[in-house]
């Protein structure tokens, strides 16, 4: 919510508080000023006027002025285009401070140069409020402006200071300047004096304008015929409070309908009396494109409420007017539009249609429900007085609010036992009667009854909030809380996860933290996926819109990010919570590309591939206890999809799937703009905490020699690798310490549709030094073994 001290100043004297103190004392009471920032900055600045202006003697941009400054002329050097004599205009005198530097006295080119002839934009005021005349040149001052006068800021209405204040959610309210100076007076127990303007809608001679409703998301809808206004520059006072708000002036029309936006958190929308027809209806369901008051084009689906007119469309209802009936020059009456819609409809359709005007902020929110009458009244006041307003016709309603002020009781003890605190009665009911709850003694307890504007105010710990925050924290006493002594110990799942981390860290990858946020297109390509989506109720945006239900997609666009900024050796490795409704899981996933580790020196590489990953997986599996029988590497059948069908696998835990690991499909490579040869995994930790890990054993190394053995073997194309190894070390598990695959041949000299596999095999006891005989019994155990198992043919 931007504000400001001037505008505050309307409604409570603030004359003895400075900017920074009202910022403080906002912030101290919950309602957090973000930033102060003045409209204008500049010392030693003074009004003067342009006696000559003539062309500088060397240059063919500058020119020589002659400037009366009121009690002496002086000569400045000016480069502005528009400079020209006669003018008024703002000087900074020698050693006046502005944003850009200090002023002082110089030659410029040969000539004296005594100040600086300014424009806003050096004064320091936001290019967005400024034309384009007063950004490409000085600011002209009106015949009014008197010359000496040391307070061109004044004059200018720019000597104020702006307050950002960040509003919690539910105080909606403070988004009316009403409000806010109704918080500010609460927090200073100071008397707020607001506008009397209650009842000044209820003129006018009976109208013709029926307005009505064909959906339930708008409630209530107020219009009103203004026959008679006149279009002219809003009052300057005026203009400086909408300028200070961030709100351009247009004329006096629009200008009372965003100054009375500001004021009471409604929104109001004025028609062109002329260009709009006698009956407006509020309606949903349409399928079109409808042009709105900033000429952009917009798809309007059917869940839109829209504003129409003989069945045509006029406007976005709580967002924005249409172009075909917005108020110009010519316009002569007027129709004043004040309604209630639905908010939560409000909030997607802006969002959908990326619209952040002033009214679809207030209006996707929720409104009291007497800023439409308020909003109404101060309308038709405030046109009567600067449009001239004539021609006024009665109100016309559809809907009614059917508001009844809420009132409950609270008690001084339930109060302080819900704080820890000690206030008094007197002290709770005086704060009570600053927050305009008029508070009346009942009994042993106090009679509330809340404005309308609260909203937020509903139960008796609300009443409590609000008198700690006015009173102030600083009243707490301050305890120590009792807590039980534990003795700090990380559980299972932490200190498998930390072991995780540590491991992988050591192998020389990089943790990622990606969002938990994503759009359709990471859900539709999550790995493993548990079901049902969980989508937000309020999305960020598209991009940010369900709860994900895997890692790896997210850490896709990490290595994307990361590739297309040429850096394309990479080793990820993410630990994370993955969703779906009532349902949490804690997955690890890997992203390897390029090569994990390299030495030109030792012309050495180890490329980032299949056996890679599936080392760097069974290597963390090892480390915690699940190795050997217990963990199985089998066939990728379940998706080849988003990997690719021939280069993946997936990795059991006794029968329990753990996860998908290999090389992407070309598919989702291309989709997610990330290298064809990258591998991934994606695995679920739960599955390793549901089953028990093997104690991993100190086993000495063995002091007796060690024979290997090579071997070679044809067998068919289909046949595993994995199958050769398990069925060798079957036949010797005692003295068979290692087998390695050293080599599989396919072609000249081996029978088509066969493949040679060539194996070393580590024979060592760890009692004693083994003989041939022992050695050659277990050899033609495997001879045998693989012929009977697996039809294998020693190799000659």
């Amino acid at each position: 919510m931007l504000t400001s001290k001037k505008w505050l100043s309307q409604y409570l004297d603030l004359s003895d508080i400075t900017p920074e103190v009202l910022a403080d004392k906002l912030t101290t009471a919950g309602n957090e000023v973000e930033g102060l920032e003045k409209m204008a900055q500049g010392s030693n600045l003074i009004i003067g006027k342009v006696l000559e202006c003539s062309d500088h003697p060397d240059s063919d941009h500058l020119h020589v002025c002659k400037v009366d400054l009121g009690d002496k002329v002086d000569t400045i050097v000016c480069g502005a285009p528009n400079v020209a004599a006669g003018q008024k205009v703002i000087v900074a005198l020698p050693g006046a401070k502005l944003p850009g530097g200090e002023i002082k006295n110089g030659v410029i080119r040969g000539v004296e140069s005594n100040g600086m002839i300014c424009s806003l934009l050096e004064l320091g005021v936001d290019a967005k409020q400024l034309s384009e005349e007063s950004k490409n040149g000085i600011e002209v001052l009106g015949d009014d402006a008197v010359v000496g006068d040391r307070d061109p800021l004044h004059y200018l209405g720019l000597d104020d200071t702006l307050l950002d204040v960040g509003l919690t959610p539910n105080r909606n309210d403070c988004l009316a300047s009403w409000a806010l100076a109704k918080e500010v007076g609460a927090i200073l127990h100071r008397e707020v004096q607001l506008p009397e303007c209650e009842g000044a809608a209820n003129i006018g001679v009976p109208t013709k304008l029926k307005v009505s409703s064909e959906t339930s998301k708008c409630p209530i809808f107020l219009g009103k015929v203004i026959g008679s206004v006149t279009i002219k520059p809003s009052p300057k006072w005026m203009q400086e409070l909408l300028h200070a708000a961030g709100v351009k002036s247009i004329n006096n029309v629009v200008d009372i309908s965003n100054f009375v936006m500001l004021e009471t958190g409604q929104p109001t929308h004025f028609y062109d009396a002329a260009k709009m027809h006698q009956e407006i209806i509020v309606k949903d369901g349409f399928d079109t494109t409808y042009t709105a008051l900033d000429g952009v084009d917009y798809k309007i689906e059917p869940e839109d409420i829209m504003i129409t007119t003989q069945g045509n469309p006029v406007g976005i209802a709580g967002i924005m007017g249409g172009d075909d009936s917005k108020i110009d020059e010519q316009t002569k009456g007027i129709i004043i539009e004040v309604a209630t819609f639905n908010y939560v409809q409000v909030r997607n359709t802006a969002r959908r249609l990326n619209i952040t005007s002033d009214a679809a902020v207030r209006n996707a929110k929720e409104i009291e429900p007497m800023a439409v009458y308020k909003a109404m009244d101060r309308c038709v006041q405030l046109l009567i007085e600067y449009a001239d307003a004539s021609l006024i016709e009665e109100t016309a309603q559809y809907g009614t609010n059917n508001y009844v002020p809420a009132e409950f009781t609270v008690n001084t003890d339930s109060i302080n036992h819900l704080l820890g605190t000690d206030f008094s009665e007197d002290e709770i009911m005086t704060e009570l009667k600053w927050l305009d709850l008029k508070p009346e003694k009942a009994g042993n307890d106090i009679k509330v009854s809340i404005p309308s504007y609260r909203t937020d105010l509903k139960i008796e710990a609300d009443i409590a909030e609000e008198v700690i925050r006015l009173i102030g924290y600083d009243r707490l006493p301050s305890t120590l809380p009792t807590m039980s002594m534990t003795v700090g110990a990380l559980d299972n799942r932490q200190a498998m996860r930390r072991r995780i981390r540590s491991m992988y860290v050591n192998m020389g990858l990089n943790e990622t933290e990606t969002y938990t946020l994503v759009s359709q297109k990471h859900l539709d390509h999550a790995i493993l996926p548990i079901t049902p989506a969980v989508e937000l109720a309020s999305p960020m945006s598209e991009d940010r819109k369900y709860i994900r239900s895997s890692i790896l997609p997210s850490m896709l666009d990490a290595a994307a990010y990361n590739n297309n900024r040429s850096i394309k050796d990479l080793a990820f490795f993410e630990i994370s919570n993955v969703y779906a409704k009532d349902v949490v899981e804690e997955r690890l996933a890997l992203v390897l590309n390029g090569l994990m580790h390299k030495s030109r020196w030792q012309k050495m590489s180890v490329p980032a591939d299949f056996y890679t990953i599936k080392g760097l997986i069974e290597t963390m599996l090892s480390q915690l206890g699940y190795e050997g029988s217990r963990v199985s590497i089998k066939e990728n059948k379940l998706d080849t999809t988003h990997f690719h069908p021939y280069r993946s696998a997936c990795i059991y835990i006794g029968k329990e799937l753990f996860g998908i690991f290999g090389q992407i499909h070309p598919q989702m490579a291309k989709d997610f703009d990330v290298p064809k040869e990258l591998v991934m995994f994606e695995g679920k930790l739960d599955v390793l905490l549901n089953n028990k890990p093997s104690k991993v054993k100190y086993t000495p190394i063995s002091k007796y020699p060690a024979v290997t053995r090579d071997l070679a073997f044809v067998v068919k194309e289909d046949v595993k690798v994995a199958d050769i190894v398990e069925a060798i070390r079957k036949c010797g598990r005692q003295i068979i310490k290692g087998i390695e695959v050293f080599d599989v041949y396919t072609g000249e000299h081996v029978e088509k549709g066969f493949k040679s596999i060539a194996l070393s095999i580590n024979f060592q006891s760890d009692e004693k030094t083994l003989t041939d005989g022992e050695i050659n019994s277990v050899h033609e155990k495997i001879l045998a073994a693989l012929k009977a198992e697996l039809d294998a043919i020693l190799r000659g």
